[in-house]
């Protein structure tokens, strides 16, 4: 037998809902604690996400009944709807979750809903409806922002300024550059040189690096495609990415390549990668570089790395805090 939970979400027009079996295998929670969590996995219905929440021991709020119910609840999981969305009837609002500290008593569900297999069924029907208006709802396209930039970008179409980099010449927008980047915008509306030239050479920064942050500054990308790195290694790329996203106060694209530049890191790359952490002001890249060589195994390879030697040589005070953390 399945025990039936519905929703319903307060708003003037219906806009779509669904159903979503949660299986719980309560046999397997007889020596669960008051307060103990059991979730569903995520699913979709009325255009937000929702996941339901059993505790088959009751919430800590509901401990004063010892343990006698269960609780349940749907959680809201768009945190951007969280504000526009008010529960009536059935279920009770609690938080950003909808549902009841007391459920259903557990001798009762034990008795008329669980299965001779130990399971029970708990059935979530949500309904979604929209605040105001009648009518169907216009249906908004997707933004695309990014891709249109970017063609913009490659037409170099209304290009103002160019840069010269490793040999090549690359159009760009000024206003495009000025509103992504305040080190840009000092460089071309301010009182410098670059404010009344056309055409700027680079000469310390690759033609590919210098594609790569032409394009996140467009899109808002990393480029995908390792291809275009004339020939040098994805995680050399990267650091001097995040090194050019250092000095145009580009964090979100700094952090980017932080993030690419955790996943494939080794005791082989971590020295050369915590430099470049440290280098260029990215701390949370230097903190996970560290954890990474807290791990005996790690530290024992990197330790015998040419990039370990250099690191030390180069910043010293970082042998300090490794050894705190690694606790040696």
């Amino acid at each position: 037998m399945a025990s039936t939970l519905h929703s319903l979400v307060h708003v003037n027009m219906f806009t779509g809902g669904g159903f979503m079996p949660f299986v719980l295998d309560y046999s397997e929670t007889k020596n669960h604690a008051v307060g103990s969590l059991v979730c569903s996995d995520e699913f979709s219905a009325g255009g937000h996400l929702w996941r339901i929440e059993c505790y088959p021991h009751g919430t800590k709020t509901a401990a004063k009944n010892g343990g006698e119910y269960v609780s349940l609840f749907a959680r809201h999981s768009n945190a951007t709807r969280r504000s526009r969305i008010t529960a009536i009837r059935e279920f009770k609002r609690n938080g950003d979750n909808w549902g009841w500290h007391q459920f259903l008593n557990r001798a009762d569900l034990e008795k008329n809903c669980v299965t001779g297999s130990g399971l029970v069924t708990f059935i979530c029907g949500i309904a979604v409806l929209c605040r105001g208006g009648g009518g169907e709802q216009l249906a908004v396209p997707p933004q695309k922002i990014g891709e249109q930039l970017g063609l913009l970008l490659d037409s170099a179409e209304g290009s103002d300024v160019s840069f010269v980099v490793g040999g090549e010449k690359f159009a760009a927008h000024r206003a495009v550059l000025a509103a992504r980047s305040p080190v840009f915008r000092a460089e071309l509306f301010g009182g410098m040189s670059e404010s009344t030239s056309s055409c700027i050479t680079l000469k310390d920064i690759d033609a590919a690096t210098f594609r790569a942050l032409l394009r996140f500054i467009y899109t808002d990308d990393l480029p995908g495609d390792t291809g275009e790195l004339d020939g040098s290694p994805i995680d050399t790329f990267l650091q001097h990415l995040l090194a050019m996203a250092d000095r145009y106060a580009l964090d979100r694209l700094k952090l980017m390549c932080a993030q690419r530049l955790l996943q494939d890191m080794t005791a082989d790359s971590v020295a050369d990668i915590l430099a470049c952490a440290e280098t260029y002001n990215c701390p949370e890249l230097k903190n996970r570089c560290i954890d990474f060589f807290a791990a005996e195994n790690n530290f024992k390879k990197a330790t015998f790395t040419y990039g370990f030697a250099v690191l030390l040589q180069k910043f010293p005070v970082i042998a300090a805090e490794l050894k705190k953390r690694v606790g040696i």
